[in-house]
């Protein structure tokens, strides 16, 4: 079936889809109970522990991940020696390539090494991105700190401001929600890396370039260069225009969800929250437009078109202070923990990904000698 679609090829513990009920479960958790109630940090520590941690796992856990936070010299100095008009997720894609030949373990596949490249990689991610962000500003990078939580640290280093409560349980909530989503793109492209027996370093770096692509991580940026054209148009004007010219409405619609992608619900209130205290909340407003456009269009109502994650985290975002080609490494960085986690259950039952084609092409083709 073209692209796999309705295919299942291997068992996860990780992540459940369910399309027709509009659910998703991380190993048993709820996403809309955990997108109230969990911290990006309990749901790494669920993800890669099958088990949700106590109070004393946390704590521990909280602390070693804080301890890897810094990134070596040598990756900085790449960073350093890029173009700085490169767009941010091929130099976060560099960045975490240029990690492995830090490490002279890198290619120890075994799974409690892979378990510390994992830990490494979703502490150091975050100080990569703000760093990327104040040098193509022409600034100097700031050093983590370890008194913050992990989304607070991240804002903290990318504006060079203590971040507002508000704006730090917004990041938190978003790293929750997109953490693990079953086997997407990127997740089973890590997977098919590492079923060649290469490294960590390697099928993150696979799952990064797989994400950038528009049709994948890249919606959310997609998203809301839509709603700038919107509010200057006006949301149903420029829907109607949309709908003439046969142009895609963003963020709208999923590959996997016949109902409301679950994250949208979480989605939806907290750039609404957002916005009702923000000097340019009608980015919401812009956004909500669209939408009541199109739960009154007949070809949405028809195909049970909902917006998804990428939907409302486009104007939540860009509330926060995250420039447009940026939206899409805050993705990774909290992807990375789903891939990471998904590469280590492939590392414990480790087979060659190896699907057939079906050739369509001519046979009994002849040279003229």
């Amino acid at each position: 079936m073209s692209g796999l679609e309705g295919e299942t090829i291997a068992d996860t513990q990780k992540s459940r889809v369910d399309g027709k009920i509009g659910e998703l479960i991380y190993h048993g958790y709820n996403i809309l109970d955990l997108g109230e109630n969990a911290d990006f940090e309990e749901v790494a520590y669920l993800l890669w522990n099958n088990e949700y941690p106590n109070a004393e796992q946390l704590a521990a856990f909280d602390a070693e991940l804080k301890a890897l936070r810094t990134i070596p010299d040598v990756v900085m100095t790449v960073l350093k020696a890029l173009p700085k008009d490169g767009h941010p997720v091929a130099a976060l894609r560099t960045a975490v390539s240029a990690m492995a030949l830090t490490d002279p373990d890198a290619d120890d596949v075994n799974l409690e090494n892979s378990l510390a490249i994992a830990k490494n990689l979703v502490a150091s991610i975050p100080t990569i991105v703000a760093a990327w962000e104040r040098l193509r500003k022409g600034l100097e990078p700031l050093a983590p700190r370890d008194d913050l939580n992990h989304a607070a640290n991240f804002l903290y280093m990318f504006t060079g401001e203590e971040p507002s409560a508000e704006a730090v349980d917004a990041i938190d909530k978003y790293l929750v929600l997109l953490a693990d989503h079953g086997f997407n793109a990127s997740t089973f492209s890590a997977r098919v890396t590492t079923g060649t027996l290469s490294d960590m370093y390697s099928a993150i770096t696979t799952a990064i370039g797989t994400l950038k692509g528009p049709a994948h991580g890249g919606a959310t940026q997609a998203a809301m260069t839509q709603f700038i054209d919107a509010q200057k148009m006006g949301p149903q004007e420029w829907f109607d225009d949309a709908r003439a010219n046969g142009k895609r409405v963003m963020g709208i619609g999923h590959r996997v969800y016949k109902v409301e992608d679950p994250r949208a619900k979480i989605l939806r209130p907290l750039a609404e929250k957002l916005a009702a205290n923000h000097e340019q909340g009608y980015w919401y407003d812009v956004a909500l437009g669209v939408e009541q456009a199109a739960r009154k269009d007949a070809y949405f109502i028809d195909r049970n078109l909902f917006p998804n994650v990428d939907y409302y985290s486009a104007p939540a975002l860009y509330m926060l202070g995250i420039p447009l080609d940026t939206f899409t490494s805050l993705f990774t960085m909290s992807r990375v923990v789903g891939w990471t986690s998904h590469v280590l259950e492939q590392m414990e039952n480790n087979r060659l990904i190896r699907p057939r084609a079906n050739y369509v092409g001519p046979t009994g083709l002849k040279t003229s000698g």
